[in-house]
């Protein structure tokens, strides 16, 4: 199995992108946007996460059954979040303080 060679330079620049993402993340904290900051984080934290896997991971280089065995890994943690977070969203106890 021959394996796919990837150039320091690429390495450099991913990683340049992670402290740029990282500092995005720090200034971010510093401005008030009400609900988005939470959301600006993660999309942050998504991206950062998104660079690791596909690079350092090597992912973007696996064959086709380690992205299927990814997205299956993916989905399953979407329903996680999806029925954790269906208790509260259901009963409107998201956000407020009495039962």
């Amino acid at each position: 199995m021959s394996e796919h060679v990837v150039s320091p330079r690429v390495y450099v620049g991913i990683f340049v992108v992670l402290l740029v993402l990282t500092a995005m993340t720090i200034a971010s904290a510093a401005f008030d946007m009400g609900a988005m900051n939470t959301v600006v984080a993660l999309a942050i934290a998504v991206a950062k996460a998104l660079l690791v896997a596909l690079y350092f991971m090597h992912v973007r280089y696996s064959p086709r059954l380690t992205w299927l065995i990814i997205s299956g890994g993916l989905f399953w943690l979407v329903i996680l979040i999806t029925f954790t977070l269906s208790d509260p969203l259901t009963r409107g106890l998201l956000g407020s303080a009495t039962p």
